[in-house]
């Protein structure tokens, strides 16, 4: 199903410059992070539980897990209720939660997209955590550098990671046997472009299965790609919102994406990557370590992962989502809510959500439990991203901070994979929807950090 998108407009609707702040209609400043509750007497009564409303968007075993997480935290103590609630995809949610503060109906936690969450902060409606995180005892060293660096704006700690993900390249075991392939995925796209046309399988004139599938505009094939633009040497942007979409190397990317669509004719696109490979129409693709929940528990075959192929460069992004509490919290509900953040992402409960999704542990010490080194020996293929995190790097501002960034380079990708238009012609007219997209970004965080 095609992505929800949230517009520009709609999302920095009543942003308004003033004393060098913004400010999202509808909406207060911040309030102030409160102070930890001092521990109460022990004649005091008991206090009624602090009910934390907590907006998510996971759906199948992701959703069950993340279920009997606030399950396992709502029975560990007496002083905090989590009422968790599905709104559905990372993009449904944000568009809920923008309609929300503006109707001053907003959670106090929301999961928030990579692609999302710096919106929320840019429009002042994202809580600094700081203050939370040190009254909670929380080791913000503990987390993986680079997942926690990335929620982070002037020294300030905003988004917390949680479901966090990277991109692998998952193969099929048994139709890399039949090809007579090593068992390992390919260590460059030169090798696997020898590999592939021993992986398809035709039937007459129509492809059977392909040796590699891409994603769809709406299935985040910006994400998917962007790695591939650092591989080839090229990017989407720099930090400053520089475009470069029109570089000779991205656009070499851009071309080769093509190419195995319309010329070498061993990959097709797909709207539904995961559940191609499930059912053995495609011996391999890049998806996010957060599928391999849903592919160990469905395929009926054995699969591996390994690192992205290089090209000239090795590149990997991270991706996923985090925790925020929003700005209008009441002061009284801040720390409680931190308390299941801090629970929600310790080595103990980001071990547990790793196992039965695929997501990463976020933590570093969750890798020496025990129960995370008995799954490694069990299931390699997660090793695998655990062990590629120390090579990833943040994506580029184009896609995760320019409003609808992703679909507007996924959308010029769709037009090159699925109808095979001219690539160079199609990445300048992202680039320059980009940079009109950008613009307001750029005048709101001269306002915000100067």
């Amino acid at each position: 199903m095609p992505e929800k998108t949230i517009s520009r407009r709609t999302l920095l609707k009543g942003m308004t410059v003033g004393a060098g702040v913004l400010a999202l209609a509808g909406c207060t400043a911040p309030v102030a992070p409160g102070p930890a509750a001092p521990a109460g007497d022990a004649a005091a009564p008991a206090q009624e539980a602090v009910t934390i409303l907590f907006w998510s968007s996971f759906t199948g075993k992701n959703g069950e897990t993340e279920t009997e997480l606030v399950k396992r935290f709502n029975e560990s103590q007496s002083d905090v209720v989590i009422d968790y609630q599905f709104q559905g995809s990372y993009e449904e949610t944000a568009q809920k939660v923008t309609a929300a503060l503006q109707a001053g109906t907003a959670p106090d936690i929301s999961l928030l997209s990579d692609v999302w969450w710096f919106k929320f902060y840019l429009n002042q409606t994202l809580l600094p955590l700081d203050d939370l995180l040190n009254a909670q005892g929380v080791d913000v060293n503990d987390y993986q550098d680079s997942l926690i660096n990335e929620g982070v704006r002037q020294g300030v700690h905003y988004w917390i990671p949680f479901a966090r993900s990277t991109p692998l390249f998952y193969y099929n075991k048994e139709k890399w046997a039949a090809a007579g392939l090593p068992d390992r995925g390919p260590e460059t796209w030169d090798e696997f472009m020898e590999w592939a046309p021993n992986l398809l399988e035709m039937e007459g004139e129509e492809m059977k299965t392909a040796a590699f599938t891409h994603p769809d505009g709406a299935s985040y094939i910006a994400w998917l790609f962007q790695p591939v633009t650092w591989q080839w040497g090229g990017k989407y942007s720099d930090p400053d919102f520089t475009m470069h979409m029109t570089d000779e190397l991205t656009v070499a990317a851009g071309q080769f994406y093509k190419d195995t669509v319309h010329t070498y004719k061993w990959a097709r696109p797909s709207k539904d990557v995961q559940a191609d490979f499930i059912g053995g129409l495609t011996a391999a693709a890049m998806m996010s370590t957060g599928s391999m929940g849903g592919i160990k528990a469905n395929a009926t075959f054995e699969f591996g992962t390994a690192f992205l192929p290089k090209k000239e460069y090795f590149g990997c992004c991270t991706g996923g989502a985090g925790l925020a509490i929003l700005s209008r919290t009441p002061a009284e509900k801040q720390a409680p809510a931190m308390q299941y953040i801090a629970y929600a992402s310790s080595p103990e409960s980001t071990a547990f959500w790793s196992q039965n999704t695929g997501y990463m542990p976020v933590r570093k010490s969750a890798l020496d439990l025990p129960e995370m080194q008995t799954y490694f020996e069990t299931y390699p293929q997660f090793k695998t991203a655990v062990d590629q995190l120390p090579l990833t790097q943040p994506q580029d501002s184009a896609r995760v901070f320019v409003p609808n960034g992703d679909q507007i380079i996924g959308k010029g990708l769709e037009r090159i994979t699925v109808q095979a238009e001219e690539v160079a012609a199609v990445f300048a007219e992202v680039q320059a929807t980009l940079e009109s997209e950008a613009q307001p970004v750029v005048e709101a965080l001269r306002a915000i950090e100067g």
